[in-house]
This record gives structure tokens, sequence and C-alpha cells, in this order.
């Protein structure tokens, strides 16, 4: 059996903003930005560059309830991982162009990691993983 998760939802404000974040910040590649009328709302999904794993499918919060979780879907844990090739690169990168950085770098026993917010809060891991992590083989 082979399965994989393909999309993963990250209810955000604005499509617009979210797409502005993450394409022009984060450098993703807008993968899809189709309107839905009948639903009224539009598909917007995003990947890392080069990336072949999971996308992430910005959903726009459409109730009061859903937008109580725009920037806090993990509860104020790091929600997503973005792992690297090149850490240093995009620590660099993402600093000079005021990202928000909640700890600073750090050497681990699975690789170098920092942890970041989003435009809404949401805590990432910026990281990038040793070679003979399990994960390494399988992202960056």
């Amino acid at each position: 059996m082979k399965q994989n998760i393909v999309h993963i939802a990250l209810v955000v404000a604005d499509y617009d903003e979210a797409i502005e974040f993450y394409v022009n910040k984060l450098q993703f590649e807008l993968i899809d930005d189709t309107c839905q009328p009948e639903q009224d709302k539009r598909w917007v999904v995003v990947a890392p560059p080069g990336s072949s794993g999971v996308a992430i499918l910005l959903a726009k919060a459409s109730t009061e309830e859903q937008a109580g979780f725009v920037g806090n879907q993990a509860g104020g844990r790091v929600f997503l991982f973005l792992n690297t090739d090149d850490f240093w690169r995009d620590y660099k990168r993402m600093t000079d162009i005021g990202i928000k950085f909640h700890r600073e770098p750090q050497e681990q026993e699975y690789g170098t990691v920092a942890v970041f917010e989003d435009l809404y809060g949401n805590l990432w891991d910026l990281l990038q993983l040793n070679a003979d992590h399990p994960m390494a083989h399988r992202s960056a």
C-alpha cells in the first residue's frame, strides 16, 4: 500500500495577504489559485520551492469559529516544519526581510533549527535535518 498526505489546510484571514506572505516572503510557489464561485471561495495552494511533498491549502476563514483559529491552529505549539537544504542562507534572507524569529538557531541532534512565525502568528520550525535523519531523504 502507498499513501501520502497531499495538502494541509492552513486557515487564513485573507487569500491575497496570505499569498503575498507565502509567495513573496517565504518564496513558496503558487501552485493553484482557482475561484470556486458556487462555494464563494478560492482554491489556493502553495508549496516550498522544489518540493514534491505536502502542499499547503490556504483556506480563508468563513465563520467566526474558523476565524478564531487564524494564527493559532496548533494552540501555540510549532505547527509546521520547513526543511531546507541551506539553513543559514534561508535564515539570513528571512531575518533580512523582517520575518520574526521566536527562537534563535540551535544545533540539535537532528539538525539546525530556529522557530519563526508566519503573518498570522502560527509558529514554524525552519530546519536543516542532518543527512542521517530518517526524514532527510524525504524532504529538501
